[in-house]
């Protein structure tokens, strides 16, 4: 129990050291607390200024182990977007820091802050979601449109893409999903026959 407690005091004191920093007068990341012992946390942060994903505010879900902070809480985005180190469908996130490179010295802070690098320095190389890096490698262009198209749909960004919105609604008005339809014209390059063809294949 001792560890548990030690691991409580820390997340809040992590937890006023986000709530003192001056990326939360910048409105840039935001934390609050779930549950009562700590353990679920609900980040926020927002998207980096000239990327795709900028305007947008993205959700995490955070959870910390009992062992924090000799190992590192478990983060996945809620909100979904369109990135090659996060999965497009469950929100998984491949960063090392969240991995193997975790160290005991980082705090919620530096998560939050290196989720926001991350939205503004892809790794296509070390892809989470292999489908968005070969896009964002061989079609950067199509890559920040759809990314932006993402950002606008499921973040509250300010990009509208109306030819996007309507090949979507295309593909609504034969039954799919919003984000079904939304993921195959995604990963097809936003070629309606393509995505039609995969759909109901």
């Amino acid at each position: 129990m001792a560890t548990n407690n030690m691991s409580i005091q820390r997340i809040k004191r992590e937890f006023k050291e986000v709530l003192k920093s001056e990326e939360i007068t910048q409105c840039s990341i935001k934390l609050d607390i779930i549950n009562d012992n700590f353990t679920e946390l609900r980040g926020e942060i927002a998207g980096p200024p000239d990327t795709p994903y900028e305007g947008g505010i993205f959700k995490l879900e955070i959870k910390v182990p009992e062992t924090y902070p000799f190992n590192p809480p478990k983060v996945k985005f809620i909100t979904k977007l369109w990135h090659p180190n996060i999965s497009s469908v469950t929100g998984a996130i491949c960063l090392d820091i969240l991995k193997d490179n975790w160290a005991a010295a980082m705090t919620l802070r530096t998560v939050l802050l290196s989720l926001q690098a991350l939205l503004a320095a892809a790794e296509p190389d070390d892809p989470q979601d292999a489908v968005v890096a070969t896009q964002y490698k061989e079609n950067y262009q199509m890559f920040e449109s759809t990314a932006k198209h993402w950002t606008n749909v499921y973040a509250g960004g300010p990009h509208k893409l109306e030819e996007f919105d309507r090949k979507v609604q295309r593909l609504k008005d034969m039954g799919i999903g919003d984000y079904e339809a939304r993921a195959a014209l995604s990963r097809n390059n936003w070629n309606l026959e393509r995505a039609t063809e995969q759909l109901f294949s």
